[in-house]
Formats: structure tokens, sequence, C-alpha cells
């Protein structure tokens, strides 16, 4: 688990991932807030996958179909929003859905499904377009899709609700939903195998050894690209985070190259940050932000973070320097940091950059609690904590040499953040919201 790879010429080159499972674990990390939403996304993706087929549309669309699935809540930035949205207790459907397109929109591999989980709570009364218009049907598809996953009646045996749900589903044809999709899902539900899949706790693997993507691989520009894309989606919950892991990528690659690292290494250091506080994902905003003190338990909370953030990354596989540099940055010298207490003798140099990177990073921007700290109360901070063998006294030392410089490059990177998450994230209330 602690081990160290790598990091010879031609690494970034051979460096790739298997993109189902990387979406499949992206999309697991997501639910894993509440028992209530565990696996909704993946159940989502599943229902909308076997209506395509069921439909006998081409691959291309039945992967569209279920890259907007299997990540169709992104736009519920906090995990109060998505526990609203499962429960049917959001009545503002549609801001989510928008923020779920723009954040495609950043990701050249998400790009082909954006508009489709832009209209994925469109009724179809509404439409006024044929099925077959462009993202149409598959926004149907997805629409359908969710509202069964929703229905389901977590604490009952599945084949038990079959016919409250497939009459649930009926009674909306027409009005929420073209009555060809409902058809489509009426024959697929016909099979006891479809909802025993659904409800399968191996769903995941599953969808793994055979759903779509199940033999795709991506490389180093695809990787990078979907790092960025979780970090926002980690850092745009609060405007108080919403340029943290970019200042911690961008402070931990700077480190990186001023200590001697590799090009290779500083590359992958640059993606670790981006991807060091996924784990967050499953605590509430409430913990997250509290503006006071946190109390024990609400701190125990909090340490699960850097868990989560080393079981998604090590189970997409082929990742193991990123996955260790992400989720070793509470991990301390003496072995008294969280959550695998490892100590000095296996804590790697690019985990402890990025342990001193998150740090400054944190105590240079405002919180609910605080205004951002001066130099010298920083400096005063990192110095204790290498003095107390917490952090190493080397990484600590280059970074109050070059404090300066740094502080102005990741600044610099986190002022693009912050200009799109205030200007494009949070003002969207002029989209348009036809298919133009």
């Amino acid at each position: 688990m602690r081990g160290r790879t790598g990091t010879g010429a031609g690494m970034l080159k051979k460096l790739s991932a298997n993109l189902g499972n990387f979406l499949l674990s992206l999309s697991d990390a997501i639910d894993l807030v509440s028992s209530s939403i565990a696996l909704h996304q993946l159940r989502t993706a599943f229902v909308a996958w076997q209506i395509g087929k069921a439909a006998k549309l081409p691959e291309d669309r039945i992967e569209r179909i279920f890259i907007a699935a299997v990540l169709h809540d992104i736009g519920a930035l906090s995990p109060e929003d998505k526990i609203r949205l499962h429960n049917f207790e959001e009545r503002d459907l549609e801001a989510h859905c928008i923020r779920g397109e723009l954040l495609f929109e950043l990701t050249p591999l998400l790009r082909p499904s954006a508009r489709i989980v832009r209209f994925h709570h469109r009724p179809w009364k509404t439409w006024d377009a044929n099925i077959d218009a462009p993202y149409v049907f598959e926004s149907q598809v997805l629409l359908l899709s969710d509202l069964l996953e929703r229905l389901l009646k977590r604490n009952h045996y599945i084949l038990n609700q079959v016919d409250e749900l497939s009459s649930g589903i009926t009674s909306i044809a027409g009005s929420d939903i073209h009555p060809d999709v409902v058809d489509l899902f009426l024959e697929i539900s016909k099979r006891e195998d479809f909802w025993l899949d659904l409800t399968s706790p191996r769903l995941y693997s599953l969808l793994l050894h055979f759903g779509p993507f199940r033999q795709v691989e991506i490389n180093l520009e695809g990787i990078s690209s979907l790092a960025l894309f979780f970090q926002r989606i980690i850092d745009f919950r609060s405007p108080f985070t919403a340029t943290h892991s970019t200042g911690v990528a961008a402070c931990a690659a700077l480190l990186s190259r001023i200590f001697g690292l590799t090009e290779t290494e500083v590359v992958l250091m640059e993606m670790a940050g981006n991807f060091h506080d996924l784990g967050k994902l499953a605590v509430p905003n409430s913990i997250l932000y509290k503006p006071g003190k946190l109390t024990k338990e609400e701190f125990a909370v909090i340490k699960q973070h850097t868990y989560f953030t080393y079981m998604v990354l090590n189970s997409i596989g082929g990742l193991d320097q990123i996955t260790e540099w992400a989720a070793f940055h509470h991990e301390r010298l003496d072995g008294t940091g969280y959550p695998f207490h490892v100590s000095a003798d296996t804590i790697s140099t690019g985990s402890r950059i990025m342990a001193v990177a998150d740090i400054f990073t944190a105590l240079s921007e405002d919180r609910p609690y605080r205004k951002g700290m001066e130099r010298d109360k920083i400096e005063k901070i990192l110095t204790s904590q290498a003095d107390r063998n917490f952090q190493d006294k080397r990484i600590v030392n280059l970074l109050l040499e070059n404090y300066d410089e740094i502080l102005i490059k990741v600044q610099r990177k986190q002022a693009v953040s912050r200009d799109y998450y205030e200007k494009q994230l949070t003002s969207f209330k002029n989209r348009s919201s036809d298919l133009n």
C-alpha cells in the first residue's frame, strides 16, 4: 500500500487507467456521504445502460448516456443537496442540472454528455422537440432511470416492489416521460435478473466487467483532465474552498520542482494535489464549513476524508504514486497523523511535500471562522510543525526561503479558479434552456 513506484523517463507516456474503473470509482465517491444515496448514480447508470441496449442504440450513444448517468448529480455540490434531491425534497431541480452541464463542458471526455445532464429533469410535456432530436431521447432515458432509482425502497426486497415501481413509471408516460422510453423500460422490467442486478451489492463489479468502457484505457491527458474535473467538484462546494485544491496542486508542484524532483514527478504531484481532498465529498457541509470549533465527533468524521481519498484512487488502479501523495497529506513524521499512522520511514518525499503544501494553502486562505493568515503567523505555525517532527524541516525551509515566489504563483492560479467559480458556476440564471 505504501510503496513507491518508479518515475523514470517515459513513465508519463506509459501512465494509463481504465476509463470504466475511473468513472465508477469517482461516481461511487460522490455517493459516499450517506447510506440513503449510496450507489444512486451507479444504479441510475445501470438502468440507463439497460434501456439503451433495449433500444439497440449505437455504442457511442449508449456510452454518452452512461457517462451522463454515472455522474448526473455532479452539479449538486454539497452532500445535503444530493440527499434533498434523492428524497424528492429539492424544489429547484434546474440549478444542479445547469451546474452539471457547465462542469461537463470543461472536460473533453465528458463534454459529449453535457446536454444530457442539462435536461435530465425536464418533463416530456415541456419539450418543443421530437423525441429523436439531439439529446432528447437520452435525457428522457436518464430522467426515467434517475426517478426509478429514487423510488426504490432500500429496506424492502426488490422483487416485491416490481409491480408498484412499474405502475408508477407507467402512470407518467406521456407527461413526464415519452411513451417510447417507458415501453423500453417495461420491456426490461419483466426480467427478474434486471431487478436483482440493479440492487446487487456486486453492481460495481458487474458494470466494471461487463458495462461500457470496460476495455477503454485513458492516457495522461485523460487522467489529468478528470483530476481537474474532480478538483472543481471538491472545491466548488463553498466560496471558502473554491480555490483550495488549485492552490495545493500549484504549491506542491512548485515545491517539487525547487526540491529537485523530476518533471515527471512534478506533473504527478500536481494531479495528486487536484485529487488530495477527494474524500471530502463524503463529509457534510455542516461539518466541513462549521464556523466554530469542531466537536470530537465532528472531527472524527473529518478524519475519514483521507481514507476515502486513498480507497477511491487505489481502486482505479495504475495510479499508485498519485494515490499515496494525495492520501497521505495528514500523516506526520512521528506517526501521529491520520488515517494510517505511518511514520518517517515510510512517508515519501512527495507525501511530505503535499502535507506542507496543504498546510500552507489552508493557512493563507479565508475560512468561515477566520481570515487568511499573514506570513509571520504562517511561518510560526510551519516552523512549529517541523520542530515537533510533524513535518519535514527541509520542505518547510524550502517553502519559507521561496515564500514570496510561491505565494504569488499560487494566488495567480487560484485567481483563475475563483473567476470561473464566481462568474460562471454561481451566475448561470440567464443560461439558455433551449437546445441551441
